[in-house]
């Protein structure tokens, strides 16, 4: 298969265009404010580089979704960019695609790019069939886990679903895999054992305190507070810290303490911002 370079071409398409029209449009924003119209026009003129065809129908002519996944995963393994035409073929393709693309997502010899890229088709195509990968990766991630975050905005949009899953997975999650699961089920107000969990990994791990308060406050439940407060109140407490547990122990309907910060060099930094 040839790899074509679609943004190179587009690029090219675009160079002549400015040459033939540079006296009708010298603004540089009013070519911008053109460029969905002109990536159009590029799709649907015949090229000289495809023997006359039109671009748009480039990928139309694989035999089908198999096809169109190993193309995506040649161009990254070339370094050319993938084309959003590609994608949009395979989008399109809803569930036809799910079958390959979820079989190169689960290829640890893949690249990250193109896992990434096959979280986000099917998460564009409504596909749970990836929905327990999702979890397990939560439950065995690092802190700088960048698969597994794209994973979680994928749990975190299957809603309802994809909750039995992760509350089954944190008992035997890491803490950095515990926390990324709670909050998303920190959305879940009521949800149970939701809060029991938060509450074991706020007291567990001080140094989260901030974005697990931010998680106690969003679920909403009212016994967290003397927990927030006592801990508002505790000596050699961060700025940024005491910022959301205040807005936690405010939005559970408490009233946080008032604290000094003056030799606070995060406070007085901010201070100096503003």
């Amino acid at each position: 298969m040839e790899l074509i370079d679609f943004d190179g071409q587009f690029t090219a398409f675009l160079r002549a265009w400015l040459e033939d029209n540079s006296e009708k449009y010298q603004d540089i924003r009013e070519v911008e404010t053109l460029m969905p119209e002109l990536y159009e026009q590029f799709l649907h003129t015949p090229a000289a580089w495809m023997d006359g065809a039109i671009p748009c129908d480039y990928f139309s002519a694989f035999p089908g979704p198999q096809s169109l996944v190993e193309a995506m995963a040649e161009y990254l393994d070339a370094g050319i960019p993938v084309p959003e035409l590609l994608l949009d073929s395979i989008g399109e393709l809803g569930m036809k695609a799910e079958g390959p693309l979820y079989d190169l997502l689960q290829d640890e010899t893949a690249g990250n790019e193109a896992r990434m890229l096959c979280i986000h088709l099917l998460q564009q195509i409504g596909s749970r069939l990836p929905l327990q990968l999702y979890v397990s990766w939560q439950q065995m991630r690092g802190d700088e886990d960048e698969l597994a975050d794209r994973a979680l905005e994928s749990l975190e949009e299957m809603g309802e679903e994809a909750v039995p899953f992760m509350l089954d997975a944190l008992g035997e999650a890491v803490d950095a895999g515990r926390e990324a699961l709670l909050g998303v089920l920190s959305r879940f107000p009521g949800c149970p054992g939701v809060y029991e969990a938060l509450i074991r990994l706020f007291e567990a791990c001080p140094e989260r305190q901030a974005t697990l308060s931010a998680f106690l406050g969003r679920f909403g439940d009212a016994r967290a507070l003397p927990l927030l407060t006592a801990r508002a109140e505790e000596e050699g407490l961060r700025y940024f810290d005491y910022i959301e547990l205040r807005a936690a122990i405010e939005t559970l309907g408490g009233e946080a303490p008032d604290r000094a910060f003056s030799d606070d060099p995060e406070y007085e930094a901010l201070r100096g911002l503003m």
